[in-house]
């Protein structure tokens, strides 16, 4: 399997993007058979997609419903979560409904390009093939991607996983990364056992049928610490990853507007009690608005 740098990767599709920041809009990176059109459109004044939203009255979230503690269904059935309190707090001060849609995260992509939802809002990480097919917000959060094993396994470090059995959830950026790893190609190559949820991968460890789960450190110590569960987390991983909000290439002006209200939210303070209340202290990285 080709080895891949995932950093200089990501380090490159940031220098490609351009955002627009807190202190104003941008115009929207794209592919390029569809830069031009987008590119006129923005300077023409056709954007839409803001206005659609509060025409409508509603904001349409697309998650998988399973990423604890970013967004995921509780005992109650009901959709919770960091994700999900921020977005309620932005769809308050944008004066419209949250809509907690459920998708299918290997279809994700698929779901926002034809108009099923308006965002892609779910703990997220940044990679630069999202980043081609959307238009990111700036980051909100840092991520490192982390081996877990149970708190009784003699694996004590991601060197003792040659040959052994890890689950990642199907369509993840943390599959992706795993399998262009060095443990995907050693002389005792990783089983690499994807799943559709994180929760079916820990499931699968509990039960003993792989020996790891490779995910989110935010999820991991969120389910160690919160959650109780016997697990450990190894001390070295792959990557650090950044989670942002996906929306239409071609629809800025929702972007920017989601992205002004967060960064106005971190400035009174809002975000940081949001955020301390799911982690115990503010963890976001969104700029204050000046």
């Amino acid at each position: 399997m080709k080895k891949i740098r995932i950093i200089a990767a990501l380090a490159a599709a940031a220098m490609a993007m351009t955002f627009a920041g807190c202190g104003g809009a941008s115009e929207p990176s794209a592919p390029e058979d569809t830069a031009a059109p987008a590119s006129e459109s923005a300077a023409a004044g056709t954007d839409e997609s803001l206005n659609k939203v509060k025409e409508s009255g509603r904001l349409i979230l697309g998650l998988d419903a399973t990423f604890e503690p970013m967004g995921y269904t509780n005992e109650k059935d009901e959709i919770v979560g960091f994700d999900i309190d921020v977005a309620a707090e932005v769809c308050a001060r944008m004066g419209v409904e949250l809509v907690k849609e459920p998708i299918d995260w290997d279809t994700k992509e698929q779901d926002l390009a034809v108009g099923r939802i308006d965002c892609i809002w779910n703990g997220m990480s940044i990679n630069p093939s999202r980043a081609e097919q959307m238009n990111l917000s700036d980051p909100y959060m840092k991520n490192a991607m982390v081996f877990v094993v149970p708190a009784s396994s003699e694996v004590a470090s991601m060197g003792e996983l040659n040959g052994k059995n890890i689950a990642v959830q199907n369509g993840s950026s943390a599959q992706e990364i795993l399998e262009a790893s060095e443990l995907c190609t050693s002389d005792t190559p990783v089983t690499v056992t994807a799943m559709a949820t994180n929760v079916e991968a820990l499931q699968q460890l509990e039960l003993g049928l792989v020996d790891a789960v490779f995910l989110d450190s935010v999820v991991a110590n969120y389910q160690i610490t919160s959650a109780g569960k016997d697990y450990k987390v190894l001390p070295d991983g792959l990557e650090e990853e950044e989670y942002a909000i996906g929306f239409r290439k071609e629809d800025q002006a929702l972007r920017d507007e989601v992205q002004r209200i967060l960064c106005e939210m971190k400035a009174d303070g809002k975000l940081g009690e949001i955020s301390t209340a799911w982690f115990g202290s503010d963890i976001t990285t969104v700029a204050a608005a000046q």
